[in-house]
């Protein structure tokens, strides 16, 4: 929860470079396309659907 509130204004980018995460392992970790992560990668973490933040947020939070 405190994740959520401390990060929703943070990109998708910085979030996945935390987490040292390349595109493509974040991408096949989830299981959706590089394609994907790349046009979200620029968005902020509040502006992520609610089904794709759902598979997002526990790779971002470290927990997976």
């Amino acid at each position: 929860m405190f994740f959520n509130f401390r990060n929703r204004n943070k990109t998708i980018r910085e979030l996945r470079k935390k987490q040292g995460y390349t595109a493509k392992e974040l991408a096949i970790k989830i299981k959706v396309s590089t394609s994907l992560i790349s046009k979200i990668d620029n968005r902020k973490l509040k502006h992520i659907p609610e089904p794709l933040k759902s598979k997002l947020l526990p790779s971002l939070k470290g927990n997976k």
